[in-house]
């Protein structure tokens, strides 16, 4: 393991008066006198202009859908930019135009689609695009809220340090091999179980046994092991761990204000995408991409990117009671340990890793229910867009 059509009120200006109250002159003399020519349209016209900036609003946000249907990230961001209507306008338009409020809801909905189309996107900096207009409109207040979180607390976490705050053994917290530990081991011994009734009942199932076990090794060579990951899938408690450990990563990420391109859960697109193991939560730090094209890495940026790495093994331990997955991320702890200068030694990565581990575990803990909620909107399909808003909903309500 490594996340009804809506429209905005168009734009409509406060209009003068149908009727003046300078429509007609007062008699001179005991005269009386012509009425002064109305100086406002006819109502028909008000409506007119009405109707038109209603269509011009509904054919751009039409437009609007189809970039997000499409996943194109630049063309659904520009569209939703010149679109978009002040807070302040909403009022205005909605007393102006029939089914105005409506209007507003729609779009205010719509701007969260815009995130669904992120993870087609090849420039990450557009993505941080997207959250940053997002958040700017009011949308993401929660975005980023714990950024300053890796200045805080002490440095050295000692296994002992770690047990006191967590109440976990070190050895709870770290990956497991399939078949030693949590579920895999229930499912081996099961395997197992079946595998000896069989050859008692005089049923010598071996020879498929060892056609099965060469599938698997050569699915674990030339497909990093999806297709098996693909099978367990299938299999809901397998299934659940792994939406827990992508939304501790989701909501760590987020909270850390680092924009989310996509949580990929289907180990065969995971594969495709290049990502290793059997699912995947992509995220972008630009801090430490600049910092890495400049031949650096400042202690900030890469204590941020390994919380975020670590989450998902901290929800796991958090939800669980251990961890299970996390190999791929512990993989990738290393490879970007040795771009550090100079080099951390072995026990520096030791005491690094359980730093992190524990930063992001009291980060979930702290923020429990907003990892329920992304949970929640995880298993029951729901997009990025959703599982975001759900955070941003649960957040909110839990202050």
């Amino acid at each position: 393991m490594a996340m009804s059509l809506c429209f905005s009120p168009p734009h409509l200006t406060n209009f003068p008066p149908i009727f003046s109250s300078e429509g007609f002159a007062r008699p001179i003399d005991s005269t009386f006198s012509q009425p002064t020519p109305c100086p406002t349209r006819p109502p028909f016209t008000l409506r007119k202009v009405q109707r038109q900036t209603i269509t011009r609003a509904l054919r751009e946000w039409q437009e609007y859908e189809k970039a997000v249907k499409d996943k194109d990230l630049a063309r659904a961001l520009r569209l939703l930019k010149d679109v978009a209507i002040e807070p302040n306008d909403l009022s205005i338009a909605s007393t102006q135009s029939p089914g105005g409020g409506e209007l507003g809801l729609f779009g205010l909905e719509r701007d969260w689609e815009v995130l669904d189309t992120c993870l087609n996107a090849d420039d990450m900096k557009l993505v941080g695009s997207a959250y940053t207009f997002l958040k700017d409109r009011g949308f993401l207040p929660n975005f980023g809220k714990c950024r300053n979180i890796v200045l805080e607390g002490p440095r050295d976490v000692t296994p002992t340090v770690l047990k006191s705050s967590t109440g976990l053994e070190v050895s709870k917290l770290s990956p497991k091999k399939w078949g030693l530990s949590g579920s895999s081991s229930v499912l081996l011994i099961v395997l197992l179980g079946g595998v000896s009734f069989l050859l008692n009942q005089g049923i010598d199932v071996r020879p498929n046994i060892a056609t099965l076990l060469g599938l698997a090794m050569m699915d674990s060579i030339f497909l990093g092991g999806s297709c098996l990951a693909q099978i367990s899938s299938y299999w809901p408690p397998y299934r659940r761990r792994i939406l827990v450990h992508e939304a501790g990563h989701l909501l760590t990420a987020y909270l850390m204000g680092c924009p989310i391109r996509g949580v990929i859960l289907d180990p065969i697109v995971a594969m495709q995408m290049g990502i290793q193991g059997q699912a995947g939560t992509q995220f972008w730090d630009e801090t430490l991409q600049n910092e890495l094209a400049e031949g650096r890495l400042s202690g900030t940026a890469f204590d941020r990117y390994c919380m975020v790495l670590f989450a998902g093994i901290a929800a796991e331990a958090l939800v669980y009671g251990e961890a299970e997955g996390g190999e791929n991320d512990e993989n990738l702890f290393r490879s970007i340990c040795v771009l550090l200068e100079p080099p951390l030694s072995v026990v520096q990565m030791s005491n690094q890793a359980r730093w992190s581990v524990l930063q992001s575990y009291n980060l979930l803990k702290w923020h429990k229910h907003a990892h329920r909620a992304a949970v929640k909107a995880l298993e029951s399909g729901g997009s990025l867009s959703v599982v975001i808003r759900r955070i941003e909903e649960s957040v909110s309500s839990n202050r």
